[in-house]
């Protein structure tokens, strides 16, 4: 395989905080370029790996994988465990001006289980609120990861009630600190939405904008806003949050959910004190759902946004290098991983990237570029599939594949003509 290098245009105009690429133009972080994105060089080297690392926003990641906000995100500490086994960036949990008014119960997960001995975890709900420590306890957590590690990329998750000056407050404050980048939490499912913060804003495309045009007047480095599922259609929020300034769209966190009840006690789950309350669903059962949210979004930027650089970064239900790859096919600039984590501890990076590079070696992949957004030509809708198949099916003379109309079943062939219509 040759490899490649390559570089990548991106926003011009980032504070000079940011990690970016020596031809970083600091003018003005609105000044959209042209989508001048990839600049191949081909090397004579044969024996090179795939190249993880990618450029978003100005943003250099040694690889796409980036750490969830979450609890995985929560302190100094892990965050800094999170570097050292060599994640890509680190989102921190999300945090607030006033994390007085934050009070966590125990217990708050509760796990989805299949399989008839009930071991394999599928699904992971939450009623987990945003960070409980003092805010200026993060900012000197968030200052200390930046002078240690001034070359990894760290993303501060933000959230605040519905007051302008309290926004601009909370992002100066965490601006100084040195982080990289804002994620701005739009999607939390419980608990914050009760004081119209959270998926109360994501849901509200009006109050959305608004919220929006304050974050970006205010902010000098790229802002991400983080998409809730719950919702119709979810490409109205991300496009409300593109146009009012945000360089990227993360998508999506959790899913509204109720994980069940206890058949012996007859409570809810998780339970706390005989009562629950419906949570956030995430892990591997939500990656069907969040990659048809992905493809969504990318689609949407792709026709609405093409000459800007917008990013997306694709969340949900990732656990192997693979599922990575699958976000990437469908546009994502990043992979988010949260509960993977929780599951599997930090060292996990390594085999994420070991998996991906696996996957680009076997279509011959050099950069995360090379496929980025390939599979989303092959998404169209159920009458162009009626068509194509009517057309491939007269096509198809000396070998019959498939049943044109419900007149072709028969008993006798009835299983292998199933078969015949299944893809995998």
């Amino acid at each position: 395989m040759a490899s490649m290098s390559f570089a990548l245009t991106r926003f011009s105009g980032l504070s000079s905080k940011t990690t970016l690429s020596p031809d970083f133009d600091h003018s003005s972080r609105r000044n959209f370029l042209p989508p001048n994105r990839v600049s191949l060089k081909i090397s004579s080297s044969t024996d090179s790996e795939p190249d993880l690392s990618v450029t978003v926003n100005g943003l250099k990641m040694p690889n796409p994988f980036v750490i969830g906000s979450g609890p995985p995100g929560t302190n100094y500490t892990v965050m800094k465990r999170a570097f050292d086994e060599g994640w890509g960036g680190v989102i921190a949990k999300t945090v607030s001006l006033d994390a007085s008014k934050v009070i966590n119960v125990t217990p708050r997960y509760a796990r989805l289980r299949t399989g008839s001995a009930k071991t394999d975890v599928i699904g992971w709900q939450n009623i987990e609120l945003i960070s409980d420590r003092p805010l200026e306890t993060m900012l000197k957590e968030f200052k200390q990861l930046k002078q240690e590690y001034p070359d990894r990329i760290l993303i501060a998750s933000i959230m605040e009630e519905y007051s302008k000056t309290g926004w601009e407050e909370l992002i100066d404050r965490v601006e100084q600190t040195g982080v990289d980048a804002l994620e701005i939490n739009f999607s939390c499912p419980h608990g914050m939405p009760e004081r119209r913060m959270g998926a109360a804003v994501g849901q509200d495309c009006a109050l959305l904008e608004e919220v929006c045009g304050w974050i970006n007047a205010k902010a000098t480095v790229p802002v991400w806003a983080k998409m809730t599922p719950n919702i119709t259609d979810i490409t109205e929020p991300a496009r409300v949050s593109l146009k009012s300034g945000c360089e990227g769209i993360s998508a999506i966190n959790t899913i509204m959910s109720v994980m069940g009840i206890d058949l012996k006690t007859l409570h809810p789950e998780p339970c706390v004190e005989g009562y629950s309350t419906p949570g956030g669903y995430s892990y591997k059962a939500v990656r069907p759902i969040a990659l048809a949210k992905v493809m969504n979004i990318a689609q949407m930027m792709k026709s609405e946004f093409g000459e800007k650089d917008c990013s997306l970064s694709g969340i949900g239900g990732v656990e192997t290098g693979y599922d990575a790859a699958e976000f990437i096919l469908l546009g994502s600039n990043t992979v988010q991983v949260c509960t993977g984590v929780m599951v599997h501890g930090y060292g996990h990076v390594k085999t994420l990237c070991a998996e991906l590079q696996d996957f680009m070696r076997q279509h011959n992949f050099s950069t995360i570029e090379d496929f980025r957004g390939h599979s989303l030509q092959y998404f169209t809708t159920h009458t162009d599939l009626v068509r194509r198949q009517k057309e491939a099916i007269e096509q198809r003379k000396a070998e019959r594949r498939g049943l044109k109309s419900d007149k072709d079943w028969t008993g006798d062939g009835f299983v292998k003509e199933t078969e015949s219509m299944v893809s995998n």
